[in-house]
This record gives C-alpha cells, structure tokens and sequence, in this order.
C-alpha cells in the first residue's frame, strides 16, 4: 500500500482510506459485526485513514468505531477524520454556526473515545455563515486541541481560496471518480496548489465503476439512490452499457474493475486519497488493490478511451440532492 501525507503538514496515511458512511444501512443493511469485521481487515490491508461523519446514522458509524477502538483497549491505529454540518432539522439541515459545531465536535470525540480528531470536515457549508468565520471556528478548535486539521467538504475552488486565507486547509473532500471529474475543472488543481489533499468519496461511482453494479431492484430500496437520476432509466441502462465496457478492460489487464477505478484515481495527483466504502471484505480487498497498483501512459489512454470524460448519463445529484453542494462549474 502506497503511502501519502494527509495535508502538507499531516501525517502519512494509505493512499486508500475507508467511507464508513457503509457501517450505515446507506447502500443496504448494514450490521456492527460486519462493520467491526471491515475495521479489522483494513488493518490487515495497511489501510489507515478512516472517513466518518456525525451523519452517518445519526452518529452510528462514529460510535462502531470508538466501540472497536474501546475493545482495543484505546490502541487506536488509525488516522481518524469526522465532519459535521449536515443536521436531521428539518428546518435547518444546515448548521455551520460555532455552537453548533463545538457541541457537534464534543459528541463526536465522545462517541469515538478519542482526545483529539485528526482531521475535522465542514460537511457542506451553511450560507448563513462567511467561510472565513467558519475557518475561524475551527482554527480555534486547532488551538484548543481538539482537532489537529481541518477541511471543507464539497465547496468550490473558490471558496477553499478564502478559507485558505485564513488558516491552512488540510484537505477537501469531494466525489471524484471516472464517473465523476467535475474536480478537474479547478479544484484539483486548487488543492495541489495550496498542499490540501483531495480527498475523493465515491471512487467507483456508487457501484458503477465495479463487476457488481446495483440492480434495479436493489435500487428500488435505497431511498437516496432510487432518486439519484444515474440510477433512474433510462440513464441507468446506459451507464451500464459504458460499465460493461470497463469490466472488459480490466478482465483484461487481468484486475477487478473497482481496482482499476481506484488505480486510475491514485494516479490524478500525489495528492489524491481515495475513500471508498463498502461492507464486504472481497470489494474492500479490491480496492485497497489499487492503492498499490502502477498504471502506465498506455494503461492510462486505454481507461479514457473506454471512458472519457462525460460518459455518465444523468446529473450526478437530484435538484434535492444538491442543496449543499457548490457548483462552480
């Protein structure tokens, strides 16, 4: 497993992190047995960098993991980020206030059984409030010790320009993927300049990018992927058609997709982590492949030519879904 800085001033951690938003029942049913058995096998990969959030089952995912750490006896050895912002009020579901992430952070320590949070993500941002008064906040959390980093998930080049003017900003944390290159458009780029590591969730596309895209009917029980307009047809057939082509490339370079999916992102920049989540040991052991896999020029003009830039059919995000998000492109 590849090895890169978390930040220019982090730690080291796998090039392949792990998306616990899968200790949830996000994607399907998910249970704490299971979810302690993937914490133990991204130990047994060399997978050190774990992505949670205070909205992952309204704190669940934050409490398996503090509850497998507290089984260690306190030996925590991950790298651990969490992110808060996104609330269950329905008149607010928004909250960047300081209040609100203070307290937000406490229970999130609290939940996780640790002093301190190695990186601490605004999930999306609350336009009640200046990104550089946000900054603040969690500068101040640095300074408290609370949290060693900070980061923003989902805002614009532009926007991590601001912010970075107040304080360094260790990482952003956006979908990036073959299915999904908005980040190109700028904030790629932004990140490098300004030594944030960029963060990608969703590295094989929800599934599209793997041998084991969802069904329909699974799709019909996943209440935010059944409105998710690339699962609706007739996007979804034809984003199959380009998968089924994918498939093929890597079944000849003798790989899973999902390893050449990740592969393919690990080579976008050294400062590119992905964090893909899963409640399988087979899937996870697939992509923590690519956090070891190299890819020639060659290698690389084959994906594109399979897939180029814009395949994917349907907007990555329902109107609904993309309260939060910033666009910028």
């Amino acid at each position: 497993m590849k090895m890169r800085k978390l930040g220019q001033h982090g730690p080291n951690v796998s090039v392949i992190g792990y998306g616990a938003m899968s200790f949830t029942n996000f994607y399907g049913p998910a249970t704490v047995e299971g979810s302690c058995r993937i914490l133990d096998a991204c130990l047994d990969m060399g997978i050190t960098h774990i992505d949670t959030a205070d909205a992952y089952g309204l704190g669940h995912s934050e409490t398996v993991i503090g509850d497998w750490l507290k089984a260690r006896k306190g030996e925590n050895p991950f790298t651990i980020a969490s992110k808060v912002g996104i609330t269950n009020d329905p008149n607010q579901r928004l909250k960047n206030n300081p209040d609100h992430l203070e307290k937000s952070l406490d229970d999130s320590l609290s939940r996780l059984g640790v002093d301190a949070l190695d990186l601490y993500y605004v999930h999306r941002r609350d336009d009640r409030f200046e990104i550089e008064d946000v900054t603040e906040t969690l500068a101040g959390f640095v300074k408290a010790g609370k949290i060693k980093a900070f980061g923003f998930s989902e805002i614009a080049p532009s926007s991590l320009r601001r912010a970075h003017a107040v304080h360094p900003v260790a990482a952003v944390q956006s979908e990036y993927s073959l299915s999904t290159r908005a980040p190109e458009l700028g904030l790629l780029q932004t990140c490098k300049e300004l030594g944030a590591s960029m963060v990608a969730f969703s590295p094989v596309g929800r599934g599209l990018l793997t041998n084991r895209p969802h069904s329909l009917g699974a799709i019909a029980e996943m209440p935010w992927m059944k409105t998710n307009p690339r699962f609706n047809e007739p996007h979804y057939s034809l984003n199959l058609e380009y998968n089924a082509k994918f498939q093929n490339l890597a079944a000849d370079m003798g790989i899973a997709a999902a390893t050449l999916a990740v592969a393919w992102l690990v080579h976008q920049g050294e400062h590119v982590l992905p964090i893909p989540g899963t409640r399988h040991v087979q899937h996870l052991a697939e992509v923590a492949a690519g956090g070891s896999m190299d890819l020639s020029e060659e290698d690389l003009n084959r994906i594109e030519t399979v897939l180029p830039a814009g395949w994917a059919h349907g907007d990555r995000y329902s109107v609904a879904q993309w309260v939060g998000p910033e666009r910028y492109c």
